[in-house]
């Protein structure tokens, strides 16, 4: 008797279910489900907003395959499609201003989705884990991209952020595992806390000269990257914002940034050499920590302090070169595995005592006295140029005269001409 029992309400239930293929969902708007799973959504104004697990929305367990939602509405409504797997497209219509937080989350067969031009908002997580997505077109009417919006979709593989997006959140496009190139438009100020990390398929990244601060982890784990110019705007690159970008082999730091955070370049194994302009005084722990081919360093003169482990276990440096007249502060294990028996140490002249006494400086054995013998040179030129060290490695690329300028001492190449900075 008691399995009869357990049967009736089990197939009343699915009764029930079955015949729960049409309701509310705003307040002027319906929904309608037909059998072959095509969702539509009909009326003007709102959808409600919706929870997991407890306040889903009603067709979440039905296997919706295809939306139409109506051109009058007018937000997509918190975790409104969020989890229907079998969703492959939608179509979104000009009415919506607002596509709210995990509004699309999880939908892991969703290959294409087109945004219209009245969308101003993409919500937290709006697109969070949809694994199949492999293109987004973000119209130029958006001015927010929340965090996480795209977080996970790991068939992205290209994405056009238009210059009408001031805010992209932290999160927001990691571990897009597909991307290959990025543009940031020049309307953004700020890159957030790991908004790329772990595009391992990245090659390269613009980063617009309206950039001040690049936040941490913002670019770490992107693997594939192989060079990085940072705009002479930014002021501060955060925590581990470059760690782990194995390829990465050349970077410019320009003379406008103050701060190099903590564990900021650790791990970029196929970096070769670096220079610290003279803005920067502060270079954080273990920055440079495992760049394992390392070989030259150069310091600017107004590093004071430099964070413990900062060039730990670089063990190919062969030279570290220091325009600081006072020995920067050493935090511990600075120049830990590096063969200081073996690594020329070269600092101003006048300040050669003062290395030799000062703490973990006088570990190195080859010390030497600047003798360049350069005096400044301005660099006035009109017009952006890429600048060359000596032996041909590209320094900077569309350099204005002030980035030229700001480079350290030495010989360079601009415009297939010979140039001395001071």
């Amino acid at each position: 008797m008691k399995q009869i029992y357990i049967l009736l309400i089990a197939l009343l239930m699915g009764l029930s279910a079955k015949a729960e293929s049409s309701g509310t969902c705003g307040p002027n708007l319906k929904w309608h489900l037909t059998d072959d799973g095509v969702l539509t959504i009909t009326g003007k104004g709102e959808m409600y907003d919706y929870s997991v697990p407890y306040n889903s929305a009603p067709w979440r367990y039905f296997g919706v395959k295809r939306i139409i939602v109506g051109d009058s509405v007018t937000t997509i409504g918190e975790y409104a499609f969020s989890y229907c797997s079998s969703l492959t497209s939608i179509t979104i219509p000009n009415s919506v201003t607002t596509i709210k937080e995990y509004a699309f989350s999880n939908c892991s067969s969703l290959t294409s989705v087109t945004i219209p031009n009245s969308v101003t908002t993409i919500g937290d997580n709006a697109f969070n884990g949809c694994s199949s997505l492999t293109s987004v077109t973000i119209p130029n009417s958006v001015t927010t991209i929340g965090d996480n919006a795209f977080n996970g979709c790991s068939s992205l593989t290209s994405v056009t952020i238009p210059n009408s997006v001031t805010t992209i959140g932290g999160w927001a496009f990691s571990d897009c595992s597909s991307i290959t190139s990025v543009t940031i438009p020049n309307s953004v100020t700020t890159i957030r806390e790991y908004t790329f990390d772990n595009c391992s398929s990245l090659t390269s990244v613009t980063i617009p000269n309206s950039v001040t601060t690049i936040g941490g982890w913002a670019f770490s784990g992107c693997s594939s990257l192989t060079s990085v110019t940072i705009p002479n705007s930014v002021t501060t690159i955060g925590v581990w914002a470059f760690s782990i970008c194995s390829s990465l082999t050349s970077v410019t730091i320009p003379n406008s940034v103050t701060t190099i955070g903590d564990n900021a370049f650790m791990g970029c194994s196929s970096l070769t050499s670096v220079t610290i302009p003279n803005s920067v005084t502060t270079i954080g722990s273990e920055a440079f920590s495992d760049c394992t081919n390392l070989q030259k360093v150069n310091i600017g003169n107004s590093v004071k302090t430099i964070g413990e482990f900062a060039f730990n276990k670089c063990t190919n440096i062969t030279q570290i070169s220091s325009e600081a007249v006072v020995p920067p502060t050493c935090e511990s294990g600075v120049f830990f595995y590096i063969n200081t028996s073996k690594c020329k140490l070269i600092v101003p002249k006048n300040s050669l005592d003062a290395y030799k006494q000062a703490y973990q400086w006088e570990d190195f054995s080859l010390i030497e006295g600047s003798t360049t013998g350069i005096t400044n040179t301005v660099y006035n030129k009109a017009g952006l140029a890429d600048v060359y060290t000596i032996d041909g490695t590209r320094r900077l690329s569309k350099a204005s005269t002030d980035e030229i300028n700001a480079l350290p001492k030495g010989v360079y190449i601009v415009n297939g001409k010979k140039i001395i900075i001071k």
